[in-house]
């Protein structure tokens, strides 16, 4: 499967914004699908998934009430919803697919991998 993210921006602190991947495929509907980031200087670290059927997600403690993770299998697509977004949300978000049934939270749990879409939150 090939992804592509796009929603990126700039935001102040307190602020929204909604990035969203587009998956090309018939079978994205099988995947596990997992948004990481990676701020300047650090590894990349898991953010949010969600399971193939949306009914499971998972977030990381330091997204988990204001980030929500959704996905429309009938159009292939992916979406983070970020609520009160911080200056350290600030990174490089990529979204990633997973042949898996898990909902993994490791880089090398997932098989497929986006661009990348930047996000900068000021204070």
């Amino acid at each position: 499967v090939q992804l592509q993210a796009f929603g990126g921006g700039s935001a102040q602190a307190g602020g929204s914004l909604r990035l969203s991947c587009a998956a090309s495929g018939r079978t994205f509907s099988r995947y596990t699908m997992g948004w990481f980031r990676q701020a300047p200087g650090k590894e990349r670290e898991f953010a949010a998934a969600i399971s193939w059927s949306g009914g499971t997600t998972s977030y990381a403690d330091s997204v988990k009430g204001r980030f929500t993770i959704s996905r429309d299998n009938a159009k292939n697509t992916v979406s983070l919803q970020m609520n009160n977004l911080k200056p350290e949300d600030t990174a490089v978000y990529y979204c990633a697919a997973d042949r898996s049934l898990g909902i993994g939270t490791l880089t090398v749990d997932y098989d497929s991998w986006g661009q990348g879409t930047q996000v900068t939150v000021s204070s």
